[in-house]
């Protein structure tokens, strides 16, 4: 069972940036998507951007395309979203999420993640 930790969430003004990390206890091997969703309140989740390995491929929402960046370390147990000029509308549980035997179509796929973090708290501040 791998298991995802997310960090780095908070309260930021409106302008500001926020860098989430998301930590797996275990590599994974072949192809496989991580991904970072979002939850607002009495929104449902959302996709915000996904790496596909092998390749690294990088995915993201179109609406937050340019303002959002994902990346990984070289171990690749370790992601990273680097968000920038944040807005109110942010403001949401941001999770990381893991999808097993990934293809390019299903990245943007909530219900085709199989693991999942706790998630990490961003709140922006107008």
């Amino acid at each position: 069972q791998v298991q995802l930790v997310e960090s780095g969430g908070g309260l930021v003004q409106t302008g500001g940036s926020l860098r989430l990390s998301c930590t797996a206890s275990e590599r994974a091997s072949g192809s496989y998507a991580t991904a970072w969703f979002r939850q607002a309140p009495g929104k449902e989740r959302e996709f915000v951007a996904a790496m596909r390995w092998p390749g690294a491929a990088t995915f993201y929402a179109e609406s937050l395309k340019g303002r959002f960046t994902m990346s990984s370390d070289n171990t690749k147990t370790t992601v990273t979203l680097q968000m920038n000029s944040l807005k109110p509308e942010d403001t949401a549980v941001y999770y990381c999420a893991r999808q097993l035997r990934a293809i390019t179509s299903t990245v943007r796929t909530r219900s085709r993640y199989d693991y999942w973090g706790q998630g990490t708290q961003v709140t922006v501040a107008s």
